[in-house]
Formats: C-alpha cells, sequence, structure tokens
C-alpha cells in the first residue's frame, strides 16, 4: 500500500482532474438529462472498467503497445465517435431510444450504456496520457506492486463514480428545469449537442 504521504498528494491531484469536464463526464451529464441517473449508473459501470484497464496497462507498461500501433487506436476512436455522434443526431430529430419524448418512458439497453461508457473511456487519448504520466511516480519500487495499485486503483474509480454522479444529477436536474414548459424540443437538442460533441471529441481529440 502506498505511503500516506504518497496519498495525500494522489487523492486531490486525482479528484481535481476527475471532476474537470471531459468527454466521460459530458457523456454522463447527457445521458442523465435523458435516461435518468439510475440508469446513466450502467454508462459508468462501462466507463469505471475501461478506466481500470487503462490504470492497469498504464502501470505495467501495456500502453506503449498502443502508442506503437496507433492505426489501431485510432479505428477505436472514431468507430466510437462515429456510434455517439449518430446517437446524437438521432436525439437532435427525437427519434431513437434516448429521445425525450412527452408520456414515453425512455428506456435503453443495459449493454449498450455499458458499452458506451468502456469505449469512451478506453478511447480517449487523454486518458491514457493521463495515467501514463500520472500513475508511475506513485508506484514505489520498492513494495508489492500488487496492494499498491490496488488502492490507488479503488481511489481513482471511487473518484470517477463521484465526478459522474454530480454530473449526471445535473443533467436530471437540467432536464427537470427545461421540461416545465414547452422545451421538450429544446432539452433533445441540446442533449443532442452534446452527444455529438462527445463524438467529435473522441473521434478527433
Amino acid at each position: 500500500m502506498p505511503d500516506f504521504a504518497v496519498l495525500a498528494v494522489f487523492i486531490p491531484t486525482f479528484f481535481f482532474v476527475s471532476i474537470t469536464p471531459g468527454m466521460c463526464m459530458t457523456l454522463a451529464m447527457t445521458l442523465g438529462m435523458t435516461v435518468g441517473v439510475k440508469r446513466t449508473m450502467w454508462m459508468m459501470l462501462g466507463e469505471l472498467v475501461g478506466v481500470a484497464l487503462v490504470a492497469i496497462a498504464a502501470v505495467l507498461g501495456v500502453a506503449s503497445v498502443m502508442l506503437n500501433y496507433p492505426d489501431i487506436f485510432n479505428i477505436l476512436k472514431w468507430l466510437g465517435g462515429a456510434y455517439l455522434a449518430y446517437v446524437g443526431i438521432n436525439m437532435w430529430q427525437a427519434k431513437g431510444k434516448m429521445a425525450i419524448v412527452e408520456g414515453k418512458t425512455v428506456d435503453t439497453h443495459r449493454l449498450s450504456l455499458v458499452s458506451q461508457g468502456f469505449i469512451t473511456a478506453v478511447s480517449n487519448p487523454k486518458g491514457w496520457a493521463f495515467m501514463i504520466s500520472l500513475l508511475p511516480p506513485f508506484i514505489s519500487v520498492d513494495k508489492s506492486l500488487t496492494p499498491q495499485l490496488a488502492t490507488l486503483l479503488t481511489i481513482i474509480m471511487f473518484t470517477e463514480f463521484i465526478s459522474m454522479m454530480i454530473y449526471a444529477s445535473g443533467g436530471k436536474s437540467l432536464r427537470l428545469f427545461l421540461s416545465k414548459g414547452d422545451n421538450v424540443r429544446l432539452l433533445n437538442r441540446i442533449a443532442g449537442c452534446l452527444m455529438i460533441g462527445v463524438g467529435a471529441w473522441l473521434a478527433f481529440g
């Protein structure tokens, strides 16, 4: 397990980075706006698994393989970005399962939400860069790797979850505010624009 002094630096550092607006946080806010916080937690599950995978890969050095073969990484980014953009366009047009329609209960497949979170996390180049640059300095070569990595991963996943819950709750609050009047179309368009933006960010970021 890392020293207390290491944790005292790591926890606020990672929380600050995690709470900063990014692709995953924007996605959480958008889904909180359209499918609600409870349903968005399935996306969070996929995102947390993806973040954990990236963190482990960064520590174990697998990230160097991704850097040496950027074409594979880029294909994954573009496919994920295109899918999110497609979802965003449907939301703008008040079509698809995530669009908000008066009198209709929004529902989506859990697997779809999980995969959105996972792909967004794994395909995020800034996430890879951050994990590669941040995590290794907090790992001591004089101690066993497993307990150190387990402790840091627990902190990372807890911090990510709290941050996404904050953004998803904000999205839900925005929906409640806009739904008071005849603003359902505006709400769909805001959510659609955000989703398209996340897709573009993922594909070209």
